[in-house]
């Protein structure tokens, strides 16, 4: 089964974002992407940039709706919009999210919030505040939306944009707790086939639903104090291996990933069998047990040894992207 057959082509929604994309950077000028210069002004703010991010915890929310379990969709959230401005190597200022029912539920309302708080304090973030809409009708009975805004900062000569890697480079696999918050559409369509959200499965050591609850890991403490020796950060989400780590690479320099680098979590093989996944396409909407990628020069790995990366690969010469073996 591929991804497209769940109700997500990766390709149309590439093709679309880079349409957009067009758009949104035309409203930017000497900036690019989500990266804005504060110029001057009298905050002193001159040598630093701020960071943004948009993102939901998309349809895992329906497996905490189903389980009736609020209180953990919130911490996905924060941990993924963390992740992902930490690969700039900009530290999180402040949070805001949005909440949608259609009917609103004050009890599962408080939950999904006090999952934000409980990440906002861990990560020690400024909650500013957020919205709560109800919308009657726009949203099927029992389901809710949840989304998050996140702004950080960094300065200028800090910034990581890939531009400094080179061939000879090597990549760094950290460990994810599971699915985190990407690819359940064809997860949940596979898996459901076979069990329920209260199956047991040994080779999982828990439920289905507890496995697909699992809290998106947070990478910040873990590489805040290495951010000088990173070339290029990769939050492996959406497009996975291929189209997270491409966009990192400067011209002429391109990836091989070892497989056999690391054993993927039980739940990606279980998918994969299930499913009849092709492997291409698992590692393409899976983060097959890597939540982030970091690229570093190979003679500052023993920077990186207290937090057990894995090497899983390395920078060389070409512009074929990324390629796994």
């Amino acid at each position: 089964m591929l991804y497209k057959e769940a109700g997500v082509d990766i390709n149309f929604l590439n093709q679309v974002k880079k349409s957009i994309g067009k758009k949104v950077t035309s409203t930017f000028k000497g900036s690019s992407g989500a990266v804005f210069g504060l110029f001057g002004g009298i905050y002193a703010w001159k040598e630093h940039y701020l960071i943004s991010s948009c993102d939901s915890v998309g349809t895992k929310i329906l497996v905490a709706c189903a389980l009736d379990k609020h209180n953990t969709v919130g911490i996905d959230l924060v941990n993924h919009c963390v992740n992902d401005i930490l690969t700039t190597g900009a530290q999180p200022a402040f949070f805001m999210d949005y909440i949608g029912f259609s009917k609103l539920e004050p009890r599962v309302l408080t939950q999904a919030v006090s999952g934000v708080v409980k990440a906002c304090k861990k990560e020690k973030i400024v909650l500013v505040g957020g919205e709560t809409a109800q919308l009657t009708r726009f949203y099927p009975a029992g389901v809710y939306d949840l989304v998050g805004f996140i702004v950080g900062i960094v300065k200028k000569s800090n910034y990581i944009d890939g531009s400094k890697i080179r061939p000879g480079d090597i990549v760094l696999g950290l460990k994810s707790s599971g699915l985190h918050t990407n690819g359940y559409s064809l997860a949940r369509k596979i898996l459901f086939r076979n069990y329920g959200f209260s199956t047991y499965v040994p080779e999982l050591k828990c439920t289905i639903g507890a496995e697909l609850l699992k809290v998106h890991r947070s990478y910040r403490k873990m590489l805040e104090p290495r951010m000088e020796y990173i070339k290029g950060l990769a939050h492996i989400t959406g497009g996975g291996f291929y189209d997270n780590i491409k966009r990192i690479l400067p011209g002429k320099c391109s990836v091989i990933i070892h497989k056999n680098a690391w054993k993927p979590l039980p739940i990606f093989s279980l998918i994969q069998k299930l499913g009849k996944v092709p492997e291409n396409e698992m590692y393409r909407v899976f983060n097959m047990g890597i939540g982030m990628v970091c690229i570093i020069d190979k003679k500052d790995i023993k920077q990186f040894r207290p937090i057990k990366p894995i090497v899983i690969g390395e920078v060389v010469k070409g512009d074929f992207g990324v390629d796994l073996v």
